[in-house]
């Protein structure tokens, strides 16, 4: 493609980011990053994820810097985090000892270790409330604070997963062992067919709108239809790193939030009903992006001709660094190949005429 510089370049664009200033500037009130953090956490989560990179704080700072645009955010923090020496790999961590905050199940009523509702906004009423115009935020900082003060800590229970139970009945199907090393889709380039450890780190990654669209392609038919959520939990993983060179003993260096999804379908084993089963996990609570996942991950094991049976189609679209900016490209001086364009249209034209 042919792009051009835009003329009177420097002078143009340093005027452009001082607007940029300009419409940061309506109040003489600021806003906290630990304010962003604590009550914008749902979009800083989105915002971790689709970075690629666990840091609320940056999140925050991110979406503070672009006045709120998810896109620009995760485009500052994947540019600072490819900035950042990885000194480490994590042992793999088990989410079998997730210290859940809410565990639900829409295939079975009772599940081993119990259901956990926690913190949804799945059955409010969802009608604005214009009582949050005058929130009183200090005295609900401290109202929440008392009552936490004077709850008894609950013991913490590890629950195995649902699908535990039927892999031991022989009911779920599942992947054969693998003990290669997980590709890593930020040290290298996609090939396909894609090996499944880099397919679910792109879809971890992936724009949430854009798995959420094509998820509801396949509950509308262009797949396999509907899936049932086995198990959804979100809660704190511990992650540990290696010890030196010692294989055996590691150190844990700290926790993060994650949500874990789980869903069936049926499937054919010859000529035998069984489930087959789709997995995400994403930063954060990110509940319908780990659903969605789920459902695409199964779908991409499925051989069809539906968008979201297609790993290339889905797994180089969703990135939505890459997503935003191409089509940001547009905004680009095309004057040359534009001018091509208009004048085969021009040329085809007079063609015509004259003849």
């Amino acid at each position: 493609m042919a792009y051009v510089a835009v003329s009177g370049g420097e002078e143009a664009i340093e005027a452009s980011i001082r607007l940029l200033e300009y419409y940061r500037s309506g109040t003489e009130k600021d806003l906290d990053l630990e304010v962003i953090e604590e009550k914008m956490s749902l979009l800083v989560d989105r915002v971790m994820s689709e970075a690629g990179l666990y840091d609320k704080r940056y999140a925050a700072l991110a979406l503070k810097q672009c006045e709120g645009s998810p896109d620009e955010a995760v485009f500052l923090l994947r540019a600072y985090r490819s900035t950042i020496k990885r000194s480490y790999d994590s042992r793999v961590a088990d989410t079998r000892n997730m210290r859940l905050t809410r565990r639900i199940s829409a295939a079975f009523k009772d599940i081993p270790g119990g259901q956990m509702l926690g913190a949804t906004y799945d059955y409010t009423h969802r009608l604005m409330n214009f009582a949050l115009q005058q929130e009183d935020a200090p005295a609900l900082c401290r109202k929440i604070q008392q009552e936490v003060e004077h709850q008894e800590p609950a013991e913490i229970s590890l629950c195995k997963r649902v699908s535990d139970e039927l892999k031991e009945e022989g009911l779920l199907d599942q992947y054969a062992p693998d003990n290669q090393e997980p590709f890593d889709v930020t040290q290298n380039l996609l090939e396909f067919p894609a090996p499944r450890s880099a397919r679910l780190q792109t879809l971890s990654r992936a724009d949430t709108g854009f798995l959420s669209g094509l998820a509801y392609s396949v509950l509308r038919g262009f797949g396999q239809v509907h899936p049932t959520v086995g198990e959804l939990r979100s809660g704190y993983v511990e992650i540990e790193v290696p010890y030196l060179d010692n294989a055996d003993e590691s150190i844990w260096i700290g926790e993060i939030l994650l949500t874990e999804v789980e869903v069936f379908n049926e499937a054919d084993d010859h000529n035998q009903l069984k489930l087959a089963c789709g997995y995400g996990a994403v930063m954060g609570r990110n509940e319908n992006k780990a659903i969605a996942m789920a459902v695409l991950d199964h779908e991409l094991d499925t051989v069809g001709d539906f968008p979201a049976q297609n790993d290339e189609f889905v797994l180089l679209h969703g990135d939505s660094l890459e997503m935003n900016g191409f089509i940001s490209h547009l905004k680009l001086p095309h004057y040359v190949t534009f001018q091509s364009k208009l004048d085969a249209v021009r040329k085809t034209r007079r063609e015509n005429h004259d003849g």
